[in-house]
């Protein structure tokens, strides 16, 4: 008996819809040719909720969130909503759906084959066969952490982590390095921070008792960084906080040249919610313009974790081998390479995932 997934669709703004729609397009073909099928719920969120409704993430967007196998979100936020402070600005509403969903472990994967390397602003012999993965604690830190306050003279954000919260997160990190080349890198800034170092004591109290086979070392976040682009071969699983994993993850994305590139997976025992790292770019939105690559790899996350590993794995041959096409949406249209619209891209990347299911 065929499987009929339900997927809660969040477009949200800028280029959210675009991107997203490529991906729904995408699971469509391959629902096509696969033993499951796909049910979509769209709801409103970010800057395209605040309109609706005043409320960035809406109770009945939480309710469908909650109540699917699955969810993607293209991206929130734009100038419009600039002026907006505290809950109301859209990002909010994005803390507000991880939170409420309980996904507390955020996957970034990044990998730079031959055919990007020369999109990168670093050397090409410094990128090619880049392949690494930041597991980012995603629902604590100094986001999330209480107290915070500003009287308009005087402002302030609290960091705070558990050992539960820590080890949670580690286990993730260190889980996925058994899949991957063993080796876990933890970030932390322990020469300053006192959260940092029951960071790094928990890390190493769990290694220590349950994943000893795993390598591990510690890096500070200030030489993390510079390492990342230095040497960013040298990183397998980057395991870190919030903060220091928003800088990091955001930094690996520029590795193979455009943030369009880096797709996300954030994860916890329920529901989880897959979205590209890059912004809404209210600038090009509704040209045709976005690069769907990220979200189309956020959604070859999904299907591994909904265990259509076949579906997940042909998506990314045939992103792969579209790469290998002269096509490059504008983000990546260097010289001797022909533009291509997002919808073309996308339509390149079906064919190809088609070839390899």
């Amino acid at each position: 008996m065929s499987k009929t997934y339900k997927i809660t669709l969040l477009p949200g703004d800028g280029i959210g819809p675009e991107v997203v729609a490529e991906s729904v397009k995408l699971l469509d073909v391959i629902a096509e040719k696969s033993d499951f099928s796909f049910e979509y719920t769209e709801a409103l969120a970010g800057g395209a909720a605040i309109d609706a409704r005043n409320d960035p993430m809406p109770q009945e967007t939480i309710d469908a969130c909650k109540a699917s196998d699955a969810v993607l979100l293209g991206a929130v936020g734009g100038p419009k909503w600039d002026d907006l402070t505290g809950a109301m600005r859209p990002e909010s509403g994005l803390l507000k759906i991880r939170k409420e969903l309980a996904v507390f472990a955020n996957l970034r994967p990044v990998a730079v084959p031959p055919s990007l390397a020369e999109s990168s602003p670093l050397r090409p012999a410094a990128v090619i066969g880049v392949d690494l993965l930041t597991v980012r604690e995603l629902t604590g830190g100094i986001y999330f952490g209480q107290p915070v306050g500003n009287d308009g003279n005087e402002a302030f954000n609290t960091m705070r982590y558990s050992v539960e919260e820590i080890e949670r997160v580690a286990r993730v990190a260190f889980e996925w390095a058994r899949k991957r080349r063993n080796k876990v890198t933890s970030v932390d800034k322990a020469n300053v921070l006192e959260v940092s170092r029951l960071w790094r004591d928990t890390v190493k109290a769990l290694h220590k008792k349950e994943f000893s086979d795993v390598e591990l070392d510690h890096m500070y976040i200030d030489n993390a960084t510079m390492q990342m682009v230095i040497n960013p071969r040298q990183f397998d699983v980057i395991l870190t906080g919030n903060i220091f994993g928003d800088i990091l993850s955001d930094t690996s994305a520029t590795l193979g040249g455009s943030l369009g590139l880096l797709p996300s997976a954030s994860l916890g025992k329920g529901t989880g919610l897959f979205e590209p790292v890059h912004g809404s770019a209210p600038d090009i939105a509704g040209q045709g313009k976005a690069n769907p690559i990220a979200m189309i790899l956020s959604t070859a996350m999904m299907l591994d974790d909904l265990g259509e590993g076949k579906a997940a794995t042909a998506v990314r041959q045939g992103l792969e081998a579209a790469l290998g096409h002269n096509l490059r949406t504008a983000d990546l249209c260097h010289e001797g390479y022909t533009p291509a619209s997002t919808s073309e891209m996308g339509e390149l990347i079906r064919t190809e995932t088609l070839r390899h299911l």
